[in-house]
């Protein structure tokens, strides 16, 4: 079975690697990817049976990548660090996944209930899970002082976190402030096209006017953000790629 990873970590790509050279199956692996561009290229020129898909990577969500390649025919098992709403869409769609780490019985049940599955049905499947994938993340919920604030994120601009506290701004000037870290949101909104540029701040990159040079994101209402040096590189790849799609 012709077979392709797409995982943006190298180590989590080699791990695989290992543990399917010590299964007994015959399965070929023909290309490594870290991108949904690159992932898109690949599958259209060789064509695979079989893709383990990370759902979060670089340039954008495994989910996007399946929009780009849904011409044609292949099986998937989905990848995933143990994140509550990428599990939640995954057991709800009943599809094959596998957690990081992964563990070479998992991986075995995972390569015995895929082969045997119709691709027709694994898609119907996947549909259910981008589905309540797309739902749990098209908004947040804040615990605010005295009230629970539901949030947009096609409407949050832009995150700040300063001494425990994180401010969320909208567009039409509205901002809530709710005494988390922004840890605690970084997951989820990494999964919403937002980048995390430094810190203290994490940018919806559909808001993004331009990116000076020097090392600075100009918003779309005038706003400044900083970006560290240690993060110029992985903002870039974001930024880049969300411009092309």
């Amino acid at each position: 079975m012709k077979s392709l990873i797409v995982e943006d970590k190298a180590y989590i790509r080699k791990g695989l690697l290992n543990l399917l050279e010590l299964v007994e199956t015959e399965i070929n692996v023909v290309g490594e990817c870290g991108s949904v561009k690159e992932a898109t290229i690949v599958a259209n020129a060789c064509k695979p049976e079989l893709i383990f898909l990370d759902i979060n990577l670089t340039d954008g969500t495994g989910f996007d990548f399946l929009d780009q390649t849904e011409h044609l025919n292949f099986k998937v098992i989905f990848i995933t660090a143990y994140e509550e709403y990428a599990l939640q869409a995954l057991k709800i769609g009943a599809v094959d996944y596998l957690l990081k780490p992964v563990d070479i019985d998992e991986l075995k049940t995972a390569l015995q209930k895929v082969s045997i599955l119709p691709i027709s049905e694994q898609k119907k499947q996947i549909n259910t899970v981008k589905q309540v994938w797309n739902n749990d993340h098209s908004q947040l919920i804040l615990s605010l002082h005295d009230s629970f604030q539901v949030i947009n994120l096609n409407e949050l601009m832009f995150c700040e976190t300063d001494k425990g506290y994180t401010t969320f701004y909208c567009i039409d000037d509205k901002k809530y402030m709710v005494s988390k870290t922004l840890k605690e949101f970084e997951e989820q909104l990494s999964m919403a096209n937002f980048t995390r540029p430094h810190q203290s701040f994490m940018v919806n990159l559909k808001f993004i006017d331009k990116y000076d040079k020097s090392g600075v994101i100009h918003l779309k209402n005038g706003k400044k953000i900083p970006v560290s040096s240690r993060k110029k590189e992985i903002f870039l790849t974001a930024f880049l790629n969300w411009n092309k799609s």
